[in-house]
C-alpha cells in the first residue's frame, strides 16, 4: 500500500520593525524634540551673541563719543534760517549734513523726530544739505528749501523720506505736503535757494563730512547713523554737564 507524505506549513506574522512599535515612535519624537531643542538653543546663544556684541559697540560708540564732547568743539554752527527742530535756546545743538537719497539718513528720520519730541526743551536739531548721492539729491535738496520758504519743510522731508525714490515723485509728495505748487515750482525751476544748497555743501566739505549722514554735535563731528538710545545717552550726559 502506497503512503503519501504531507507536508503541513505554518503560517507565521511577519515581525514589526522597531520604528512601527509604540517604543519606536516614542523614540523618533523625542530625536526630533531633542534635536529641535538644540536647534532653538543654539539660535538663542548665537542672537544673545549678537545683542551682546552690539551693546558693547554701542558702548564704546557712547564713550568715544562723551570724551570728545568734553570739550567744546571747532564747528559751530548757528540757525541762520535752516530747517531745525527743538528749542532754539538748548544748550545742546545737534547739525545733521544729509541727502534726502541716503538710506541711512532715511534711517535716521524717525530718530531725529523722536529725539525732537522726548527732549524738546534740551535740544535743537538743524538740518543741512549735503547732496551727493545721486544727480537728483540736489534736485531734492532744492525742494527741501522751497518747502521751507512756506515753513513746510518737515512735511515734505517726512514724505520723502517714506517714499522710495522720491525725486520721481516731487509734484506729487509736494501737493501732499499740502504746498502752495504755484509758488512752489516756481521756486524750484528758478532753483531760488540754490545758494544756501551750495552753502551747506561747502561748509560740509570744510569739516571733513565724508559721507550722509554726517552729525555735528555741540561742535563735534560723527559720521553714520547714530542709534536712538546712544543720543538719549548724550543728551542725559551733556544736561548734567552743561
Amino acid at each position: 500500500m502506497a503512503t503519501t507524505n504531507q507536508t503541513t506549513s505554518l503560517s507565521t506574522t511577519p515581525k514589526k520593525k522597531w520604528y512601527h512599535t509604540i517604543w519606536g515612535r516614542l523614540i523618533l519624537l523625542f530625536i526630533v524634540f531633542t534635536c529641535a531643542g538644540i536647534l532653538i538653543f543654539g539660535w538663542y546663544v548665537t542672537q544673545l551673541a549678537k545683542q551682546l556684541q552690539t551693546q558693547n559697540q554701542n558702548s564704546e560708540i557712547l564713550q568715544t563719543i562723551l570724551e570728545k564732547l568734553k570739550q567744546p568743539g571747532p564747528n559751530v554752527f548757528n540757525n541762520d534760517g535752516r530747517p531745525h527742530l527743538g528749542n532754539p535756546e538748548a544748550k545742546i545743538k545737534i547739525v545733521e549734513f544729509f541727502d534726502f537719497n541716503c538710506p541711512y539718513c532715511r534711517e535716521s528720520y524717525p530718530i531725529i523726530r523722536k529725539i525732537s519730541t522726548q527732549h524738546k526743551n534740551d535740544v535743537e536739531i538743524i538740518l543741512r544739505n549735503y547732496p551727493l548721492i545721486e544727480e537728483s539729491s540736489k534736485t531734492l535738496a532744492l525742494a527741501g528749501e522751497c518747502a521751507n520758504e512756506q515753513g513746510l519743510f518737515w512735511n515734505l522731508h517726512d514724505n520723502f523720506f517714506q517714499t522710495n525714490a522720491p525725486a520721481e515723485k516731487i509734484i506729487l509728495l509736494a501737493k501732499k505736503s499740502g504746498l502752495n505748487m504755484t509758488q512752489f515750482t516756481s521756486c524750484l525751476e528758478n532753483q531760488k535757494y540754490i545758494a544756501n544748497v551750495n552753502k551747506d555743501i561747502m561748509l560740509a566739505e570744510q569739516i571733513g563730512a565724508r559721507g550722509t549722514p554726517t552729525w555735528v554735535i555741540n561742535g563735534h563731528r560723527f559720521d553714520g547713523v547714530i542709534k536712538y538710545d546712544i543720543f538719549e545717552q548724550i543728551i542725559n550726559a551733556l544736561n548734567q554737564d552743561l
